[in-house]
């Protein structure tokens, strides 16, 4: 049995010029906001198949002017809760994406499914994904929240490039400690590791997976998803489009 938990996403609207920039000039501004569509795309089907309590996005940029920005938002009519990215940094928007996602928790908490017959009891825990990681599976996402249903725990799920695609926390507010993360560095997962341990927290490794932040990881990602995937179509696409 899964225990309660939400899945957030933080997610940029995929625009061209604004998302995936470091895929240029390898791929055109349009190619790197369509492979950074499908990119979301896989993660939002992931989402869907994970049976988390809630599915929470915070998103920042315009829809309207991303690529398959109606395919989006109409993947996102059912079945997730958006909000809005706040903050002056990236490590900000994450802080502020735990907390507002864990205060939509705390007012719908299902007590007596907790093991508690307390209606004030605290929000549920928190499995925090990004979108650069289509290949992540259900079973990855549910392991972390089976990891992180125990008081006094934490899992970092690192990344290839040194930082983190996954977080998992049993009580949200443990987020803050993000704000003092340096955010897209070689040193961004040991220092949230770190962190979260001077926080006197039981902090496991997840799974590593391979981000797709630059042109060498597009093919690389693509074979670690499955061939009918949004990112792996998407791939095949543009790897046809450049032996044109």
């Amino acid at each position: 049995m899964t225990p309660p938990f939400t899945l957030l996403i933080v997610a940029k609207a995929p625009v061209a010029g604004l998302a995936k920039t470091r895929l240029q000039p390898a791929c055109t501004p349009v190619e790197a906001a369509e492979l950074a569509a499908a990119s979301l795309l896989d993660t939002l089907a992931t989402a869907r198949a994970t049976p988390a309590r809630r599915r929470v996005i915070a998103m920042t940029g315009d829809l309207a002017d991303a690529e398959r920005g109606a395919e989006i938002a109409q993947v996102l009519a059912d079945g997730f809760t958006v909000i809005e990215q706040r903050g002056r940094t990236f490590a900000d928007r994450l802080v502020a994406a735990h907390l507002d996602a864990s205060e939509l928790d705390a007012c719908e908490v299902d007590a007596p499914e907790l093991g508690s017959t307390d209606p004030g009891h605290g929000p549920l825990p928190i499995v925090q994904i990004g979108m650069d990681t289509p290949q992540a599976t259900s079973a990855q996402l549910v392991a972390i929240a089976r990891h992180v249903a125990r008081p006094g725990t934490a899992l970092v799920a690192p990344a290839v490039d040194g930082g983190w695609w996954a977080l998992g926390l049993h009580e949200p507010r443990h987020a803050e400690v993000l704000a003092g993360v340096p955010m897209s560095e070689p040193r961004t997962g040991a220092a949230t590791v770190a962190a979260l341990r001077q926080r006197q927290l039981r902090v496991r490794s997840g799974t590593l997976l391979r981000d797709v932040d630059y042109p060498a990881d597009i093919a690389i990602v693509a074979r670690a998803c499955a061939p009918s995937s949004a990112f792996a179509r998407a791939a095949r696409d543009l790897s046809a489009g450049a032996r044109r």
